[in-house]
């Protein structure tokens, strides 16, 4: 069953997939805020990374020189590189159902040669159903309830009501191509997003990836045991609080945050901007959030050197 696209090579044979298999798509990058994909991946490979059935040739897509590799530089020589991978595994939920989990980093370039890819891999391996996950940060408290918003190329995929009415022009994602050409060529995807607080977008929230999989539960029947995420969602939770305590200008925020999200909810406001009071400059709460986040995460073992100022966005 070896594939004919070049940017993307199939397992020969294949097989025990079960009937109707699902393909989530995971991708770390532009849609991962809160490590919301990242997590989710790590928590559906803790027991262990099963068989990679296709592999996408992740040169033709990778922008090297934004997203710089890892590598360790150890007294006088270089080891342990990360090479960047796009692979597609089979992995199992806790009853032993067969599903497959397309990660790695969200291609910079070729967008249309890796949706092609994909492509050919859901026709390969017969995909019934493509389930994408992102995370975007949202200016909402972590103290109310994460927002999911779901979305669909078929109506009937959709299982709830998203706040958002008309048309919104947002930046686009290889996730969101995907969408719309899978769609073009007949074959159902949907996908969920997570609404995390921008105040802790560049740390761990393990809320987003929680939220997630439970909304893959929902579209594929799927089971997963999530109590590991939850638990460390409750840490996670815990540890903002105290960090909060410790910062009032922070904390003030957060609650400005909190009457503007619950005005929305109320139907007060349109948007979850504050009209009543004045907003701070990008640069003012750019550095309280640094600050804040350099508290949260702490010091870290390893010294790594900065990507280039052309790094994600």
């Amino acid at each position: 069953m070896a594939g004919s696209n070049r940017f993307v090579h199939i397992v020969d044979d294949v097989t025990d997939l079960g009937d109707d298999p699902v393909l989530v798509v995971a991708l770390h990058g532009f849609l991962d805020a809160g490590n919301g994909s990242v997590l989710a991946v790590d928590h559906l490979e803790a027991g262990g990374a099963g068989p990679v059935v296709a592999t996408f040739d992740v040169d033709a897509f990778h922008d090297y020189r934004a997203r710089r590799p890892a590598i360790s530089f150890v007294e006088d020589h270089y080891e342990s590189y990360d090479a960047p991978r796009l692979v597609v595994r089979v992995q199992r939920d806790v009853t032993g159902r067969a599903f497959l989990l397309l990660s790695g980093p969200e291609p910079d370039n070729r967008w249309e040669a890796f949706v092609g890819a994909v492509r050919e891999v859901v026709e390969a391996l017969d995909v019934a159903l493509v389930v994408s996950l992102g995370s975007v940060p949202m200016a909402v408290p972590h103290t109310r309830p994460l927002a999911v918003t779901q979305h669909a190329n078929r109506r009937e995929l959709l299982l709830r009501a998203n706040q958002w009415r008309g048309e919104l022009r947002i930046p686009s994602s290889a996730q969101a191509l995907l969408e719309v050409r899978l769609g073009e060529s007949g074959h159902p995807m949907t996908g969920w997003v997570a609404h995390v607080p921008h105040y802790v977008q560049g740390g761990e929230y393990p809320e987003a990836a929680r939220a997630l999989l439970a909304g893959v539960e929902d579209s594929t029947g799927l089971t997963f045991d999530l109590d590991a995420l939850k638990v460390a969602a409750e840490r996670r939770s815990v540890e903002i609080a105290e960090h909060l305590a410790e910062n009032p200008d922070v904390a003030e925020l957060v609650a400005g945050m909190e009457q503007q999200y619950d005005a929305f909810q109320r139907g007060v406001d349109e948007s979850l901007l504050a009209t009543d009071q004045p907003i701070p400059t990008g640069e003012e709460l750019g550095a309280e959030f640094e600050k804040f986040l350099a508290g949260l995460d702490g010091p870290d073992t390893t010294t790594d050197v900065p990507d280039s100022p052309e790094g994600d966005d």
